[in-house]
């Protein structure tokens, strides 16, 4: 079973690690502008790396629930590689927005498409899963085929 899961575990273990990172730049930022809980607003600096941060904590639920669907019912492989493209376009989001609000546009449009593809192959897996386990028909193998 290990074996099946073991690429989307690392890549989620790499995605916390991610979400942790721009937590801690928020508290360096907090320090370096003097701006203490629970404020949320001050200088633009500051705001951009706030909302850097909290777009990519609202988005990583949705992006997990994919990243394993996509792992479990589609392919693993495919699915780590898509995880990582995701998180690498995260993090280039986030030090965008942090550099100018303009700079956040490529990466969060690119990203966006990572889960919609996310979406497409869990969808494909899932139904895969319900017209083999019911129906006999095996889409993906007669894809391959």
């Amino acid at each position: 079973m290990l074996d099946q899961i073991h690429w989307l575990a690392a890549v989620t273990v790499l995605g916390v690690l991610e979400q942790a990172y721009f937590f801690l730049q928020v508290i360096y930022a907090r320090r370096l502008f003097g701006i203490s809980p629970p404020k949320i607003s001050g200088p633009p600096e500051f705001e951009r790396i706030f909302r850097a941060q909290v777009n990519s904590s609202e988005y990583f639920p949705i992006f997990l629930a994919l990243l394993w669907q996509a792992g479990l019912f589609f392919h693993q492989g495919l699915a780590a590689a898509l995880g990582l493209l995701y998180l690498c376009a995260r993090y280039c989001y986030f030090m965008g927005y942090k550099a100018s609000s303009s700079e956040r546009l490529a990466p969060i449009y690119f990203s966006a498409g990572v889960l919609w593809i996310l979406i497409a192959v869990s969808a494909l897996g899932i139904l895969n899963f319900f017209l083999s386990h019911y129906v006999g028909l095996n889409i993906l193998q007669r894809l391959t085929a």
